[in-house]
């Protein structure tokens, strides 16, 4: 298969160095100095998303393309694909609801499956798992981060992900489901201090992470929550509160905020993700734990989001999917293609375990 990964930025690193073992790969971003990192074992050339004819012709030449661009790229970027007639896979933090392209992209034959990385992404296919499995699905939480093992004052925290991205966590209202209606919070209003998980204690904050599932499982109460060491949060709080957030102002805080996450440290990513319900007349839970840290070659969050988006295009070629939006909770409540994707990250030795039982 002829593939085409839009972003050669950590991420597309990684989806890179995966797919290029058995299948042409060609990447194309803007920064030249980018590309020279996978130029080794990919084809690759400057391309600007905003160039729209140069971009429409590459992706025709392509049977697959692969969108890791930052957030406010990713919708421009599918519906170009949709335009083209190539299928694609996209991993970016977009704002838009995309479920509604589902009739464009079907009527021009073209399978998209969104949100294909770690979370959203994974975390959607836990979820889709767990409805499956769970026939009264009662709630549903999810927490999830990537974190420096050494944290570093003042931030406690290493960018390893697109800056501006990072803060969109920060400012874009979470959404989340409350006695069964969907409602929008605040991500800084409602800081957990005290978080215990994999033995070790996190603060965090909702994250608008849920994305398809508020409209694709039913269920009473659902929310994610993101991980950060603590400390880390009021101190955001303080700049988003002083207006150092706001879009006149936002290129001159990341160049400052980004000197003080710049350090060494290898990372790790967790997950858990929780389902509780009735089945069968019984209250039932079911646990799927996600964990995996930095390796020589590839940071955690290069090898958690890069590796997911990379085993979920090799499903799309291999498995085959539906033409329209596939959010990745569907791969999910698929057991076959669940087992595939949960032994293809084993197999990249990314540990995910599931644990049942009664309440």
């Amino acid at each position: 298969m002829k593939i085409l990964v839009l972003g050669a930025g950590v991420v597309g690193e990684a989806i890179v160095h995966d797919l290029d073992q058995d299948h042409k790969v060609s990447v194309g971003d803007v920064d030249a100095a980018k590309l020279k990192k996978v130029k080794d074992y990919a084809k690759t050339f400057v391309l600007d998303i905003r160039n729209k004819d140069k971009v429409l012709s590459k992706m025709e030449e392509h049977d697959v393309v692969i969108g890791a661009l930052p957030g406010d790229l990713g919708f421009k970027t599918i519906k170009l694909a949709i335009e083209s007639g190539t299928d694609i896979v996209d991993v970016s933090f977009m704002p838009e609801d995309l479920l509604h392209l589902d009739e464009e992209a079907e009527k021009k034959g073209v399978t998209v499956l969104i949100d294909a990385g770690f979370g959203p992404g994974m975390s959607n296919v836990f979820a889709g798992r767990i409805a499956e499995e769970i026939g009264d699905l009662k709630s549903l939480k999810i927490w999830i981060g990537s974190l420096p093992q050494e944290p570093q004052p003042p931030l406690y925290y290493k960018l390893t992900w697109s800056p501006k991205d990072l803060i969109e966590e920060y400012t874009r209202p979470a959404r989340i489901i409350v006695d069964g209606e969907e409602m929008e919070i605040d991500p800084l209003n409602d800081i957990e201090k005290d978080i215990h998980l994999n033995d070790r204690r996190f603060e965090g904050f909702y994250s608008d992470g849920l994305r398809t599932l508020l409209d694709t499982i039913e269920v009473e109460n659902m929310d994610e929550i993101t991980l950060r060491w603590k400390g880390h949060l009021e101190k955001i709080k303080v700049l988003r509160e002083l207006d150092f957030f706001e879009e006149e102002n936002l290129d001159y805080t990341l160049e400052v905020i980004k000197n003080k996450m710049d350090y060494d440290s290898p990372d790790f990513s967790l997950m858990e993700v929780v389902g509780k319900g009735i089945d069968d007349e019984k209250e039932k839970m079911i646990r799927y734990q996600f964990y995996d840290e930095e390796t020589e070659n590839f940071s955690s969050i290069a090898r958690t989001t890069g590796f997911s988006t990379a085993v979920m295009t090799r499903l799309l070629i291999d498995k085959g999917l539906e033409d329209g939006v596939n959010p990745p909770e569907d791969l999910g409540r698929d057991e076959e293609l669940f087992d595939f994707l949960v032994e293809e990250l084993r197999k990249r030795n990314i540990q995910v375990e599931e644990k049942i039982s009664s309440i």
